[in-house]
């Protein structure tokens, strides 16, 4: 009998290609079920369902990696072919095509070098939309009444800018309390921001007219929300003026590019927001004092000229006086000269009245009536002639116009023949036979028709009856 274990008597189990593939996935995912590994990124590709498919490489070996969608949309990075990372997550087995892979739960750049690469990339291509441009940059108010601060309300900065407010100039403050690193401190930041650009004016909640955004020191992982896309662009869509305080002097964050102003700590912020309370008062003061400087030289130097002025006008009392003389005199003579008109007009009236007795009226209406009665007598006389005149001028046209009327003619035994129209017919060739004619006479007309002369014999034809309006000739009779 053969040892072989391929020997047909062999009694090694056999596995389905599905139950072996299912043993694997089992033991590899049992015994790697948490791992860490770092490694550079290759072949990245995120497909359209937001899954990340990607390779993790060394120098000597190749591991497929796979980051489902929920995971890859917290990501506070791009990812990019070249970028060295730590990636944490469990291997497991592709049973379709024979292959393992790692399920990527969490991935980070790995090292300073790889953030500041990517920080470089994210402020060249926010620089180029035009973010950090000066043009959008908003001038801080003079004297905020109220200040958002956008910060840990347990750290040490909050009660550093509320101390250096205290100091210099008192102000409402609201605080919309965040954290200020780890993976929802950016989300957190961002939607700070948003949110007190949200308050309306005159609402229950004040509406801040500064946003101060803070936090203190740190590496660059720590400051790493303050260089996120969310927060950048948060602070960018602000319409209130923020001031950016994040980290010590030598720290820069995205956010310093697009704030309105950068802080290089919080308390400069804070010194930023508002002016000295103590400057003001002495500069008010000194105004208040230079005013009243300005008044009471004002006030002196009018005086002055008041006085000057006065020493060239003349005593009111006299003046008062002369014109109340004046005011007599015209009195006076307005009295006499309304007695003097009266006494006139008196003498005219009496002298009128004694022109008016009974008997001269009487008289005068006499010599009126007597003048009235010759003006009568000659008018008529004078309308007989021009009537006799007139009436002899009339015969005289009548008489001319009866010599010179046609009837005179027809008188001596001439007639006028005339057609059905009313037309004179002057000529035997203009009848015909049979045709209605109208004979007048100096004493009247009567109707004839037409027949055979012993002239050319006439025509005979129909006539026509004419379209013109009949003439109306009225006949010429008698003036008298």
């Amino acid at each position: 009998m053969s040892d072989s274990p391929f020997s047909e008597k062999s009694n090694i189990h056999e596995f389905t290609v599905s139950e072996l593939s299912g043993a694997l996935k089992r033991t590899v995912e049992d015994q790697y079920g948490h791992v860490r590994v770092r490694a550079e990124i290759s072949g990245f590709k995120q497909a359209a369902s937001g899954h990340i498919y990607l390779a993790l490489k060394d120098e000597k070996a190749v591991l497929d990696g796979i980051m489902w969608r929920g995971v890859a949309q917290k990501l506070n990075f791009r990812p990019a072919d070249g970028l060295e990372v730590i990636c944490t997550g469990k291997l497991t087995t592709y049973p379709g095509r024979s292959k393992y892979q790692m399920v990527i739960e969490r991935m980070e750049p790995a090292g300073v070098g790889a953030l500041m690469a990517l920080l470089e990339e994210r402020k060249k291509k926010l620089a180029a939309e035009g973010l950090f441009s000066p043009e959008r940059k908003k001038p801080l108010p003079n004297m905020p009444e109220v200040i958002g601060v956008v910060t840990s309300p347990t750290g040490a900065v909050i009660r550093d800018i509320l101390h250096r407010l205290r100091d210099r100039f008192p102000t409402h403050v609201l605080l919309w309390p965040v954290l200020v690193q780890g993976e929802s401190a950016a989300g957190q930041i961002a939607t700070a921001i948003r949110g007190f650009n949200t308050i309306p004016q005159g609402g229950p909640v004040p509406r801040p007219d500064l946003i101060i955004v803070a936090r203190g020191g740190g590496s660059l992982e720590d400051l790493w929300a303050f260089n996120e896309e969310e927060v950048v662009r948060a602070a960018a869509e602000s319409d209130i003026p923020l001031i950016s305080a994040v980290g010590h002097e030598t720290d820069t964050t995205l956010i310093d590019y697009v704030s309105d102003r950068r802080a290089p700590t919080p308390t400069a912020a804070a010194e930023m927001a508002v002016p000295v309370r103590s400057d003001l008062l002495n500069y008010v003061g000194d105004l208040d004092l230079r005013i009243r400087r300005g008044l009471t030289r004002a006030i002196a130097d009018k005086k002055d000229r008041l006085s000057g002025l006065a020493r060239g006008l003349r005593d009111p009392q006299s003046m008062i006086a002369d014109k109340a003389q004046h005011l007599d005199h015209l009195d006076s003579r307005l009295r006499s000269a309304v007695s003097n008109s009266v006494t006139m007009r008196q003498q005219r009236f009496t002298s009128v009245a004694a022109q008016l007795r009974p008997d001269l009226l009487r008289r005068g209406f006499s010599q009126n009536t007597e003048r009235l009665g010759n003006y009568q007598a000659r008018m008529d006389r004078a309308i007989s002639v021009t009537r006799v005149r007139a009436n002899d001028r009339l015969v005289a046209g009548v008489r001319m116009l009866e010599s010179l009327s046609f009837l005179r003619v027809l008188s001596r035994g001439y007639s006028i023949v005339k057609d059905a129209d009313g037309g004179v017919i002057s000529s035997v060739s203009k009848i015909v036979e049979g045709q209605n004619v109208e004979v007048q006479f100096h004493d009247g007309s009567t109707s004839a028709v037409i027949n055979e002369t012993d002239n050319p014999p006439l025509k005979k034809k129909t006539i026509k009856p004419k379209s013109k309006k009949p003439v109306n000739k009225p006949e010429q009779g008698s003036l008298l």
